[in-house]
């Protein structure tokens, strides 16, 4: 009796079919020209003196020079250098200012400043004080008429002082928290016009104007902002400072040849992977993860730190392509607790490709434990194997409701997605080369205070947004714009508009959280804030800027890692 022929069950996966990376082998070595980079650390050590030299006179000046000199050495990225000096004179200005009273604060410009700057630096100035904002929503009308008629008959120095002015205000909007509306009314107000200032300006204000309003200081990645600045702005400046000037080429192009140094070694780590060849599946994006960590932290101390970021969010994309673009309900659920059980000796239950990935990902892991031996710190790996065991469990929720056709209402969908946003995950890495990252501050990361659930909203509905049209013509209907749709009876358009609704809502919950007192220093607040400006720029104008990095990140990685600034 013939045995009846049983035929192996097709298997259907959902390939996503991504571009091929845009650098090749680009990246793949760098060594420094030592006597280049002496010569650069020689002239910046002299250069460093002088500044801080410069610094510590200022204190005694008047309020309008010791803001813009600090302003002027944030934006040329050498303000690391001085943490404490400006600190210290921004508490001062805080401490005896902080009722914004006297001659001074009749400047629009200077006021709008100070505002930014403390916000910014954590120290929680109100609104309520701000006495040149009342009394300029009190007669914006005039100068709105006032503004025209300068910008239609003249380009006097008082126009541009009064575009100063608005661009200043433009800039201190951005740090606004909850129930500030004033500062809601002041950026449509200022947005407005400049826009229509910016045909009639000169170069290089036209030139800042025009990045300001694409994007605003606040929400955009400190490395790039800076090597704009640099170039485009305050070389042409004729007042520039040109020991400032010159400080500020040389310490980028120092640094540069670091990052380009870190981002060598992470490519030969991951070529050695061979994931290209391995897992064609999925997408190949080791320079933009370099340039993600990057984004996070620029400064030399953060070297190690960045190289286990960019590793990791290295891995966690093929993670989250192999739930999102290959793996079937079986093999995830698999995958899944293997990956809970964390131990090698589940790799045979493992169908051969996820073999590939769970052994790179639980060797990274050990590397991470025995670098961080060296300095007592092995234990905090901890946390970051937790979170990355949490995004896993979430990744296969999603799975599923992807491969079953299950659409889960709009709060079951974000309570599971803040996760997936990855931002739990990064955030925790972030911290996990920072030498000064203490068992404190990573249980306070692990109980998603107020700043990280803002973080990972971000993230996560302005992913959304971008990537809403890819995945739905992928079939994908769990998609938050879908889901929220669904619940409330809306269309495609105002489910977006309630989407950057609540990516404003974050943005304020991050203004607030960066705030005095708090939990943990300025130095971790930052690194949450910066992964949420790396979202700002990445998917700007609805682009999925890491899966299709052509437009939206090629410049800007060419501009930090591949040209140096000329000297």
């Amino acid at each position: 009796m013939a045995l009846p022929i049983v035929e192996e069950e097709k298997i259907i996966r959902p390939v996503a079919n991504f571009t091929p990376s845009l650098w090749g082998d680009r990246f793949l070595s760098f060594s420094i020209d030592n006597r280049v980079a002496q010569k650069y650390a020689q002239e910046i050590e002299a250069l460093k003196e002088e500044t801080r030299s410069m610094l510590l006179a200022i204190t005694g000046r008047k309020l309008v020079e010791k803001l813009n000199f600090i302003n002027v050495i944030e934006r040329l990225g050498i303000a690391y250098h001085y943490e404490k000096e400006i600190d210290d004179i921004l508490y001062q200005i805080y401490d005896e200012n902080s009722k914004f009273e006297g001659d001074e604060y009749n400047d629009l410009c200077i006021c709008a400043l100070q505002f930014r700057l403390l916000r910014q630096h954590g120290y929680n100035i109100s609104l309520s004080k701000v006495i040149i904002f009342v009394l300029f929503l009190v007669n914006y009308q005039k100068f709105s008429t006032n503004f025209k008629m300068g910008m239609e008959n003249s380009r006097s120095r008082a126009t541009d002082d009064d575009v100063l002015g608005l661009l200043s205000l433009y800039e201190a909007s951005h740090v606004r928290t909850h129930d500030e509306d004033f500062l809601e009314d002041a950026l449509v107000f200022s947005t407005t016009h400049l826009e229509s200032a910016t045909p009639h300006l000169n170069s290089p204000l036209k030139e800042q104007v025009t990045n300001a309003l694409e994007q605003s200081l606040h929400k955009g990645i400190p490395r790039v902002e800076t090597r704009f600045f640099i170039s485009s702005i305050y070389e042409k400046d004729e007042s520039k400072n040109d020991a400032l000037l010159r400080f500020a080429k040389l310490d980028f192009n120092l640094l540069q040849m670091l990052h380009k140094q870190e981002l060598a070694e992470v490519s030969r780590w991951w070529k050695e992977l061979d994931f290209v060849t391995t897992l064609p599946y999925a997408r190949d994006r080791v320079v933009e993860c370099y340039f993600w960590a990057l984004g996070v932290y620029f400064e030399p101390q953060y070297s190690q730190a960045r190289v286990m970021l960019a590793k990791t969010i290295s891995i966690i994309s093929i993670v989250d392509d192999t739930f999102d673009s290959y793996g079937i309900v079986k093999e995830l659920n698999t995958y899944t607790d293997a990956i809970q059980r964390w131990n090698i000796s589940e790799i045979d239950r493992l169908p051969d490709y996820m073999k590939i990935s769970y052994k790179a990902l639980l060797d990274l892991y050990k590397d991470y434990e025995n670098e961080l031996s060296n300095d007592g710190r092995s234990h905090v790996v901890y946390h970051a194997k937790e979170r990355m065991k949490e995004i896993v469990r979430n990744y296969n929720v999603e799975a599923k409701w992807f491969i079953e056709g299950y659409m889960p209402p709009i709060s079951e969908y974000l309570s599971n997605a803040l996760a997936t946003s990855t931002y739990y995950l990064l955030t925790t890495t972030s911290y996990l080369g920072m030498k000064s990252a203490t068992e404190h501050d990573f249980e306070w990361l692990s109980r998603n205070p107020q700043i990280l659930k803002a973080n990972a909203t971000l993230c996560r509905v302005i992913d959304d947004i971008a990537t809403y049209e890819i995945e739905k013509s992928r079939g994908q209907i769990a998609t938050g714009i879908e889901c929220y749709r669904r619940d409330y009876g809306v269309s495609t358009e105002e489910a977006m508009v309630k989407f950057r609704e609540m990516a404003e809502i974050a943005w304020k919950d991050l203004n607030e959280g960066i705030l005095r007192p708090n939990h943990v220093s300025m130095e971790f607040l930052t690194r949450i804030l910066n992964l949420v400006r790396l979202i700002e720029v990445t998917y700007k104008h609805n682009e999925d800027g890491y899966t299709h990095p052509e437009k939206v990140l090629k410049p800007h990685i060419v501009a930090l890692l591949v040209d140096s600034i000329e000297i």
